[in-house]
Order: C-alpha cells, then sequence, then structure tokens
C-alpha cells in the first residue's frame, strides 16, 4: 500500500546532511533490477560491525543540501523510483519535508531503514526493513563500551517493526551468515505482531565481496527452501564490487 500525509512544500530553508545521491541498478529486495536514484543520507544510531557504508554511519560526512536541491538532482535521472537510505534515515532532520516532496513529484518511495525510528506517517511505497540480529554488535575495541550499549539497546525495535508493518507496504531483510542468525530472525518475526507471509522475510547473505556471498548462499538456498522465505543476493556487488555510488 501507499502511505501519504497531508502534502507539504519542501521549500529551500531545511538542510540535510547527504554523503551521496546516485543513479544506479537496485541490487537487493524485491525490486532488484530497477534503475533508481539513491539518496543517501549521513548518519546512524547504530554501529553495526559489518556495515558497508562506514562513511555514513561510523564516520559520517557529506555535504549539506536543501531538500530543494536534492530534489533537483533526483529531477535529472529518468526514473520514478527512489530509494532512500543511509546510514539510517529516519533519523535525518528535514525526512519528513524530502518525502513530502518526493511524493508531489509523483516518484516511488522505498526507504531502507534498520525499523529503529517509527514511521510517524511519511510518505513510503515500499519500506525495505532490516532488523539488525546479534551479528552486526561491534566490539568494545572497535566501537568503544557506550556505543556497545547503545548499539545493543536499539537494534531490534519489534514495536516500531509493528508500526512500519501494519502501515506500509515492507520487506524485512535480514543479514545471515549461521543457522544461528535465522533462528534469530524468524523468532524476532514473530514478535512483530502482524502475519507476515514467508516471501516477505528476506535472507541475505553478509559480506562485502562476491566470493564471500557465494560461500554462504549455499545455507540460505537450503533455508529458504526449507521455509519459504526469500533469497535476497546482493547483486550490486557482483555487478559493481563494494563501491560508492553503485
Amino acid at each position: 500500500m501507499t502511505h501519504d500525509c497531508a502534502e507539504g512544500d519542501p521549500g529551500d530553508s531545511q538542510h540535510m546532511l547527504i554523503s551521496e545521491i546516485f543513479y544506479s541498478i537496485q541490487g537487493e529486495g524485491s525490486l532488484a533490477g530497477t534503475p533508481s536514484v539513491f539518496i543517501r543520507t549521513s548518519g546512524c544510531n547504530l554501529r553495526c560491525t559489518w556495515c558497508d557504508t562506514p562513511y555514513a554511519s561510523w564516520n559520517p560526512t557529506g555535504t549539506e543540501m536543501t531538500v530543494e536541491a536534492i530534489l533537483q538532482e533526483v529531477a535529472l535521472h529518468p526514473t520514478r523510483f527512489v530509494v532512500v537510505t543511509g546510514g539510517e534515515p529516519m533519523i535525518a532532520k528535514g525526512m519528513p519535508e524530502l518525502l513530502a516532496g518526493l511524493r508531489n513529484a509523483g516518484r516511488h518511495i522505498t526507504i531502507e531503514t534498520a525499523g529503529t525510528v517509527p514511521p510517524n506517517g511519511v510518505n513510503c511505497d515500499l519500506a525495505s526493513l532490516s532488523p539488525k540480529l546479534a551479528n552486526s554488535t561491534p566490539t568494545a575495541a572497535d566501537a568503544g563500551e557506550a556505543w556497545v550499549k547503545r548499539h545493543e539497546s536499539t537494534r531490534l525495535q519489534p514495536d516500531v517493526l509493528t508500526a512500519w508493518c501494519s502501515g506500509y507496504d515492507y520487506q524485512l531483510k535480514f543479514v545471515i551468515s549461521s543457522e544461528a542468525d535465522v533462528q534469530a530472525a524468524e523468532a524476532l518475526v514473530s514478535q512483530i505482531g502482524v502475519a507476515v507471509p514467508p516471501e516477505k522475510v528476506l535472507f541475505m547473505p553478509e559480506g562485502v565481496d562476491a566470493e564471500t556471498l557465494r560461500s554462504r548462499t549455499g545455507l540460505l538456498i537450503d533455508v529458504c527452501k526449507r521455509t519459504g522465505h526469500r533469497l535476497a543476493p546482493r547483486l550490486h556487488i557482483d555487478w559493481f564490487g563494494n563501491k560508492r555510488g553503485t
């Protein structure tokens, strides 16, 4: 479903910290293969140990842009599909205004989020939810004790996931590296309080290079055949490698 809130004028006074905006092919999830404009906000409320975009999370950097400037850049590309990602886009200031502007421009909006921040009625056509399992927790040596505690207390918010899944079209993407991760993901799905069709649960192998991804795909093929969940290969890694702007 599409969740629409009152139309708003994005104006040009709200600035957002943007890591990058690029035009590419969606490589993950139910819209894999779709030419899309990616808007990557900078900043995150988690510190996943295997994060593949540290420049938008662990060490967030970017350019301050107005909502109007972002919309103008999106309009340069011949697609109606836009992916808002991060970092964690739902903590970005100006996000409701940006999403309203994208809706007013007739864009199909995917929000890629960890599902730790309630939607609060934002415009979204596909909530691509990626709840973080225990395999995401950083070590104290890498992140410090404070971030380990913050990550652990923040990473799973079943009530927030319920709000997203009950108000929007959605997919649940889990990063999987072991059978224990599969069991943890299924336990979390059972806590959401929404009847989640098996095919809306996507299992994605953990890794940022093609060889690692292939080594973990065999496990997920067997798991998906057993459970009815979907295998979510990271196709953009095969196509482009793990690099920015792809």
